[in-house]
């Protein structure tokens, strides 16, 4: 694996910014490389902040740090433009060098029955993608990218929370190809019925997700069932611009007006350790990341779901809408 950081663009960008002093996010494979990106910067005269809290994504704007440190300017590798911030941010996205070409023949096995897929990667691949598509179209394939709806920055391009784009292209393709992690590929196989076929490149793995489809959706069943008997219910709001979806105020209305007690809480991260301290709460609606509910069932002692999910709880949703829609 070799990464490109683009430290030409870095500089550039930094020499017309003129900041004294910035925010830096690295995602979190990529937190080793500090000292390193620390150089560049300082050699600028620039005085540089590393923050030590998760970045997931994109959406994951560092913008309370930012202000509370008085800093000019976050700088964000790893990930594309999620979100419009009145805060300066500039975005690295960072390439990613391998040789995928071991990992694409070995896909075509599973890919054998498919004339036409539709394709998606992880920003660092998107360098990459006129190789990617050669290579199919020379083994018989037609490529169609997932399109450039939501947030995405680009045709093709999958983030955890976005997949409008793969739904669009749904009905003209046989199955998926997703170029990235277990990750993105989970989301996708929620989000449309079409077999879903992982390049798992840093696992060095080609996966068929068949099966995964079905088991999350047993969990989200149990997980709503859950909600409806709940007594008390806690509302929880992320602080991080990026990552807030849907209205707790409306929610906690419509929470009370069903006879339930419910608190809305506000947290930077969810964790379980912070959960496990609202014990007398039956279950959690997180209004953040919405993967953090589909994910992560079996981290958390207690039920948490989505916004949409919550709305099938209230009766304001049924299910079959939400599998037409997706439940991120």
């Amino acid at each position: 694996m070799t990464l490109d950081f683009e430290k030409e663009k870095l500089i550039r960008e930094l020499k017309k910014r003129k900041p004294k002093r910035v925010l830096v996010q690295l995602a979190e494979g990529i937190k080793k490389y500090a000292p390193e990106i620390s150089g560049w910067i300082e050699s600028l005269g620039i005085e540089v902040i590393f923050s030590g809290e998760t970045c997931w994504g994109g959406c994951s704007i560092a913008v309370q740090e930012a202000e509370a440190l008085g800093v000019d300017l976050i700088v964000h590798f790893g990930h594309a433009q999620f979100i419009e911030s009145k805060f300066p941010v500039l975005y690295i996205e960072v390439k990613d060098f391998l040789d995928l070409k071991p990992l694409l023949n070995k896909s075509l096995k599973e890919l054998n029955k498919f004339k036409t897929i539709g394709l998606s990667f992880s920003v660092q691949h998107q360098h990459d993608l006129k190789n990617i598509i050669n290579f199919y179209e020379k083994h018989g394939k037609k490529v169609i990218l997932s399109k450039k709806l939501g947030h995405v920055a680009y045709e093709g391009h999958i983030v955890g929370c976005q997949y409008s784009g793969l739904k669009a292209i749904q009905e003209q393709v046989g199955a998926f190809v997703i170029i990235g992690n277990q990750f993105h590929s989970m989301g996708a196989c929620l989000a449309v019925e079409k077999p879903i076929v992982l390049i798992d490149v840093y696992n060095d793995k080609i996966r068929s997700m068949k099966g995964i489809r079905e088991k999350i959706l047993k969990q989200r069943a149990f997980s709503i069932e859950k909600l409806r008997e709940a007594k008390n219910v806690g509302i929880i709001v992320e602080i991080k611009p990026g990552q807030r979806f849907g209205s707790p105020k409306i929610l906690l209305e419509k929470f009370r007006s069903a006879g339930k007690n419910a608190v809305v809480i506000t947290m930077n991260e969810i964790t379980p350790e912070k959960l496990m301290n609202f014990y007398n709460i039956d279950a959690f609606v997180e209004l953040a990341c919405p993967r953090i509910a589909l994910d992560d069932f079996a981290k958390y002692s207690k039920p948490i779901l989505t916004y949409k999910e919550a709305m099938i709880a209230l009766g304001e949703k049924t299910w079959k809408e939400a599998l037409k829609t997706g439940f991120v």
